[in-house]
């Protein structure tokens, strides 16, 4: 029972070539195959950490994993959207730039055995944008709507621009703690 966290996370990254090849499909079935399979890995995000706190089983295996398996998700999800003409480019290269600059900057950091914790700013940065994915996923094929898309573009952009901002608090904040 005490691996259930990992396991959740190991299962997050499991789900990932399904999400792609669901959308990769470019069919109705596919689109909501794809929005389910990733909303589910979204809610194995919250529960592995929640599990383990909650468990007293934090592990390092699982402080290293869970955040690679999150950044894999967004990062390949986002990709795919953008090849399938899904998802505006730029908003995916600024997230996708800002998250290995923070998985670096986490990196170098534990060296001094320096960790920054997560923002609040951040946490709403994460959720808006999971929730762009999962419109963009199911975009105007799934749902039949083509505001809801831009609804999705636009929370894209929005989390795009508060990717730049948490990206650049982590940045001052670690180095901050270095020099």
């Amino acid at each position: 029972m005490k691996e259930l966290p990992n396991i959740l996370t190991l299962i997050r990254i499991g789900l990932i070539p399904l999400v792609l090849l669901a959308i990769a499909s470019s069919t109705y079935l596919g689109y909501w195959a794809a929005a389910i399979l990733f909303g589910f890995a979204i809610i194995t995000d919250y529960f592995d950490g929640a599990l383990a706190r909650s468990m007293g089983v934090q592990s390092s295996f699982g402080r290293i994993l869970d955040p690679i398996a999150d950044k894999l998700l967004v990062a390949s999800t986002l990709i795919t959207l953008v090849y399938y003409d899904r998802c505006p480019v730029i908003p995916a290269i600024l997230i996708v730039c800002r998250e290995i600059t923070v998985s670096g900057l986490r990196e170098y950091l534990s060296e001094f055995k320096v960790s920054i914790p997560v923002s609040s700013l951040a946490k709403l940065k994460t959720t808006i944008q999971f929730i762009a994915i999962l419109i963009l996923i199911l975009g105007t094929e799934a749902t039949n709507s083509i505001e809801l898309y831009y609804v999705g573009e636009v929370l894209i952009w929005i989390a795009s621009v508060l990717t730049l901002l948490t990206g650049y608090a982590y940045l001052r904040e670690g180095f901050s703690r270095i020099s």
